[in-house]
């Protein structure tokens, strides 16, 4: 079996610290069996894109790219734009603080039998989402 895994990162504060690391991580990957797309490795790089942030050495911000695309999401006018909506930011999720809590007045669309009507208070935590999601992350 092949397993492939997509976003490894690995950190140094010197360069025999991350040599060593990478070793690690080479050496666990061999052990489980997990195959990397050399096409895809980066090595030695300033900064990067991680879960649609960049991070580098002066911090983590978030993706130009994906600040224009998700400031452009229009409301959801049905359920399954709605579903696919949340399952992009539940994927943030561990980025926006108190993720649940903001976005409960939504998922109560998601109700069995609950009329999908995107009323004024979904359309606030719509925008709070959109907004936490273009932001950089906040640390927990």
């Amino acid at each position: 079996m092949e397993v492939f895994m997509d976003g490894f990162s690995i950190f140094g504060s010197l360069f025999d610290h991350y040599l060593a690391n990478l070793e690690k991580m080479l050496k666990r990957c061999e052990e489980t069996n997990l195959v990397l797309n050399w096409e895809k490795c980066h090595f030695m790089v300033k900064q990067g894109i991680v879960l649609g942030h960049k991070d580098s050495g002066s911090g983590v911000e978030v993706d130009r790219v994906k600040i224009d695309s998700i400031s452009k999401l229009p409301y959801p006018t049905n359920v399954k734009a709605f579903r696919s909506f949340l399952g992009y930011a539940g994927f943030y999720r561990r980025f926006i603080k108190d993720f649940s809590k903001i976005a409960r007045p939504m998922t109560q669309l998601l109700k069995k039998d609950a009329p999908f009507v995107f009323f004024e208070e979904c359309i606030q935590v719509f925008n709070k989402l959109k907004q936490e999601l273009t932001q950089a992350p906040i640390s927990t």
